[in-house]
C-alpha cells in the first residue's frame, strides 16, 4: 500500500466558512532563507500556553547555543533554550507579541557571533535507533527540547503524547488555511520526509495504527512533495481537501476528513483522534533523532507593506524589526503590524517584539491588505454572521450578552465554541468588532474561574485547618479522660475500695461533698474559729478564767497546808497575783466578815472605777501593809514594799503586783497559810501579750489589795 492515493478519497463537509482572497503567492517566490542570528535576543519565559518557565541563569552568565536557561515550572509547561550563544545582558521585562500589548518577564541574551553549540548535549540523538524508544522516553525528550505547536496555539506537546485513551487516527494538519501565511507550505515542499518520519514516531509513541496528513488542494507542490515522501509508509496518507476558510481548524479538518464531529466542549481525544502540525511533526523528528531542541522556527514576513516578502527560518527571540530589514524595509503606506494572517491574528505594539514558538507569520498590512478599521454601526440584525459560522453558533446573541458583560448568558450560548476565525466579523455590514468582544469576554470568564479557584482553595483550606483543630482538640479531651481514668483506677487500687460511678461527673462529685458535710458531726463555732481569731481566742480565754473563779468561788479551802504554786505562776507576776486575789477570795469566804466589810467592798467597787478612788485605795493598801509588817517585826520588807509601791504607782501591772505582796505580807503577820492555787493555769503567757487580759488582772489585783487593806483575821481591819 502506498502513501499516494490512487482512487477518490471521500471526503465530508462542515457547516460554514468563507472563499477568501489568500494572497499567498506573495511569500512563495522564493524558498526558505535561514535569517542572520540577530546582536541581541529577547527570549520571553511564556511562549507557550500553561505556566511560564523559570529562568536558571543570572545576568552575566555565559550560554551556549541549545542550554537550558529557564526551566518548565509546572506540568502544563516548557522549558526554554538559548538560541545561540553569548552572555545574559538582563532578565526583565519587555514588550511582548500579544494582544494585551502588555511587557513580560524575557531573558535577554547578547549574541558572541559565534553560535558555539551546548559542548555536551542534554539528551543523546537517537539516530536510526529512534523505534527502540519507549514512548515514555520519546515524551521526556520532546518536553526537554520545548517543543510547542507550531501552528499558532502553542499548545505543549508532550502532553498530546500521553493521552490517556486509545488513539487510532493521527491528524498532520497542513491546511493552512489562513491568508497570507505560507511558512508551512514551503516547509511542506523542503522538508517533507522530516514531516512524514515524525508522523512516523508520533505513531510510535502514540501505538496508533494510521496517520492522514490533509492539505488545502491549493497547494500542489506541498501536496506532490509529501506524495513522494510517504511512498514508502503504508501507515500515512496525505489528503487534499478544499480550499476554504477556516478548514485549517482542527475540529473543521477533523470533520472532512472522517464525517466526525467533535462535540461542544470536547477534544478529539472522544473520538480516538490527536492533531499536529506539520511544522511540530519536524520539530519532533529533529529533538529525538538529532537531539535538537526548538531554537528556530519558519516564519512569513509578507504584506504590500514590506519590500520583499517571503519565509525566514528565525531564531526564537529575534525582533520583528530586524525579520522586517531582512526582507527589505518597509515600505509607503505601512499603518499595521500583525502577528499572524488579517483574521485570527492581533495586532502588536511595535516592531521591537520578539519572535516566539508562537510566531508563524509578520504581516506587515497596508490599506491593500486590510482596510483601515472603520467605525462601528448598530447591529441590524441581518443573522449574515450566524450562516458562515463554522462552529454553529448565534454570535449575534454571543455579542449582546458579552458587551453588556452578561457572561453567564453568554456561556449558556456556547462562547467557548467559538474558534474565533473571524468569519462573523468578516461579512457584518455593521463592520462590528465581533471577535474582540469574544475574546475579551472569555478573558473575563477566565479570570473570575480563576478567582473562584483561589477561593475555593481557601475555603478548603480553612476547613482542613479548622477539622485538624477539632481533632487535635478531641485527641486531647481523649487523653485527659484516659489519665483521669487511669488516676482513679490507682486510687481504687490504693484504697481497696469500688470506685463510685459518679466520679467522672462534676455535678455528682458536688452533691457527694455537700451530703458528707451534712452528715459531718458538727463544730460549735468558737472551736472551729478560736484557734485562727485572736479575738476569739481572747474571749474564750476570759471565759475559762471567769468559770475557774467561779469554781474557787463555791469550794472550800483548805486550812492546814496550801498547794504549792507551780514554776508559771511564781515567774508571771500578773499570774501570781490572779492567785493571791482568788486566794484572799477565799479566805473571806470562810472567815467572820465585819460589819463595814460590805461598805469597803462598795468602795472597792467603786474605786475599780474612778482613778482617785483607786489611789485612794492603793495607799491604805500601802499602809496597811507596813502595819503588818511592823507588827512581825520586819523591817526590811515593809520597806521594800514600800519602796515598790512607790516605784510602780504610775504601773497598773506594778501596783497590782505591789498589792499582792502586801497582802502576803499581812497574812504572814497575823500567822495565816496562804490559800492554795486552785488554777494556776489561769494566767497564761497568752494572756500577759494580751492587753484585755492584763487589764482584767490588773483590776483583780487591786481588788484583791484593797480587800487586804480592809479585812483581817485578827480584828483590827478597820484601823
Amino acid at each position: 500500500m502506498s502513501g499516494v492515493l490512487t482512487a477518490p478519497f471521500r471526503l465530508f463537509d462542515f457547516f460554514g466558512g468563507l472563499k477568501l482572497d489568500y494572497r499567498k503567492d506573495l511569500s512563495t517566490r522564493a524558498p526558505i532563507e535561514r535569517a542572520p542570528i540577530p546582536p541581541q535576543l529577547i527570549l520571553p519565559l511564556s511562549q507557550h500556553a500553561g505556566a511560564p518557565a523559570k529562568p536558571c541563569v543570572r545576568p552575566g552568565d555565559y550560554v551556549y547555543r541549545g542550554q537550558t536557561i529557564a526551566r518548565a515550572e509546572g506540568y502544563v509547561s516548557l522549558p526554554v533554550h538559548a538560541t545561540t550563544s553569548g552572555t545574559i545582558a538582563a532578565i526583565e521585562s519587555r514588550p511582548i507579541p500579544h494582544p494585551s500589548g502588555l511587557s513580560a518577564p524575557c531573558i535577554v541574551l547578547d549574541s558572541d557571533g559565534r553560535d558555539a553549540a551546548l559542548p555536551e548535549p542534554e539528551w543523546p540523538a537517537a539516530g536510526d535507533d529512534w523505534r527502540a524508544l519507549s514512548p515514555e522516553t520519546i515524551r521526556e525528550r520532546v518536553r526537554a527540547a520545548g517543543i510547542a505547536g507550531l501552528g499558532g496555539a502553542a499548545f505543549p506537546s508532550f502532553i498530546k503524547l500521553n493521552p490517556g485513551k486509545p488513539v487510532d487516527l493521527l491528524v498532520l494538519n497542513g491546511a493552512e488555511c489562513e491568508p497570507y501565511i505560507t511558512c508551512d507550505d514551503l516547509l511542506m515542499q523542503e522538508r517533507a520526509l522530516d514531516i512524514v518520519h515524525g508522523a512516523q514516531l508520533i505513531l510510535h509513541a502514540l501505538n496508533a495504527q494510521r496517520c492522514m496528513i490533509g492539505i488545502e488542494d491549493n497547494k500542489p507542490d506541498a501536496i506532490t512533495a509529501l506524495q513522494q515522501a510517504a511512498r514508502a509508509e503504508a501507515r500515512v496518507e496525505i489528503v487534499p481537501v478544499p480550499t476554504r476558510y477556516p478548514q485549517g481548524g482542527s475540529k473543521q479538518l477533523i470533520q472532512t476528513l472522517t464525517g466526525q464531529e467533535i462535540p461542544s466542549e470536547g477534544l478529539s481525544l472522544d473520538l480516538g483522534m490527536v492533531p499536529y502540525n506539520v511544522a511540530t511533526a519536524a520539530a519532533v523528528w529533529d529533538a529525538i533523532v538529532h537531539g535538537r531542541p526548538l531554537i528556530s522556527r519558519v516564519v512569513t514576513v509578507t504584506g504590500y507593506g514590506v519590500a520583499q516578502p517571503r519565509n525566514y527560518e528565525a531564531r526564537l527571540g529575534t525582533p520583528f524589526g530586524f525579520l522586517i530589514e531582512q526582507a527589505g524595509g518597509y515600505v509607503d503606506g505601512t499603518h499595521q503590524l500583525i502577528m499572524g494572517g488579517p483574521m485570527m491574528g492581533h495586532t502588536v505594539c511595535g516592531d521591537e517584539v520578539p519572535v516566539t514558538k508562537a510566531t508563524n507569520c509578520i504581516l506587515v498590512a497596508t490599506d491593500r491588505d486590510i482596510a483601515p478599521p472603520q467605525d462601528a454601526m448598530p447591529c441590524i440584525r441581518c443573522g449574515e454572521c450566524a450562516e458562515v459560522c463554522p462552529a454553529r453558533l448565534l454570535p449575534q446573541q454571543l455579542y449582546w450578552h458579552a458587551r453588556g458583560r452578561e457572561y453567564a448568558q453568554a456561556e449558556a450560548y456556547h462562547l467557548f465554541d467559538c474558534i474565533e476565525c473571524g468569519c462573523c466579523a468578516q461579512v457584518c455590514p455593521s463592520h462590528i468588532p465581533l471577535v474582540q468582544y469574544y475574546r475579551h469576554a472569555k478573558t473575563e470568564i477566565w479570570t473570575q474561574q480563576r478567582e473562584k479557584r483561589k477561593a475555593d482553595a481557601a475555603r478548603e483550606r480553612h476547613e482542613a485547618r479548622i477539622a485538624r483543630l477539632e481533632r487535635e482538640e478531641r485527641a486531647k479531651e481523649e487523653a485527659r479522660a484516659r489519665r483521669k481514668a487511669q488516676l482513679a483506677a490507682a486510687r481504687k487500687a490504693t484504697a481497696g475500695e469500688a470506685e463510685p460511678a459518679e466520679t467522672t461527673d462534676p455535678v455528682a462529685r458536688a452533691i457527694a461533698a455537700a451530703k458528707a458535710r451534712k452528715a459531718a458531726p458538727t463544730v460549735p463555732p468558737a472551736t472551729q474559729t478560736a484557734g485562727d481569731d485572736p479575738v476569739a481566742r481572747a474571749i474564750a480565754a476570759a471565759k475559762a478564767r471567769k468559770a475557774t473563779a467561779r469554781t474557787a468561788d463555791t469550794a472550800p479551802a483548805p486550812t492546814d497546808t496550801a498547794a504549792p504554786p507551780q514554776a508559771g505562776a511564781n515567774e508571771d507576776p500578773v499570774a501570781r497575783a490572779v492567785a493571791a486575789a482568788k486566794a484572799r477570795k477565799a479566805a473571806r469566804a470562810t472567815a467572820p466578815a465585819s460589819d463595814d466589810a460590805p461598805a469597803q467592798n462598795d468602795s472597792g467597787n467603786a474605786a475599780g472605777n474612778d482613778p482617785v478612788a483607786r489611789a485612794i485605795a492603793a495607799a491604805k493598801a500601802k499602809k496597811a501593809a507596813r502595819t503588818a509588817a511592823a507588827a512581825a517585826g520586819t523591817p526590811s520588807d515593809t520597806r521594800s514594799a514600800q519602796d515598790s509601791a512607790s516605784s510602780d504607782d504610775g504601773d497598773p501591772v506594778a501596783r497590782a503586783v505591789a498589792a499582792a505582796k502586801a497582802s502576803k505580807a499581812a497574812r504572814s503577820a497575823a500567822g495565816e497559810a496562804p490559800p492554795p492555787q486552785t488554777e494556776p493555769q489561769a494566767a497564761s503567757v497568752s494572756d500577759a501579750e494580751d492587753p484585755v487580759a492584763r487589764a482584767i488582772a490588773a483590776a483583780k489585783a487591786r481588788k484583791a489589795a484593797r480587800e487586804a487593806g480592809g479585812t483581817g483575821t485578827d480584828g483590827d481591819a478597820g484601823q
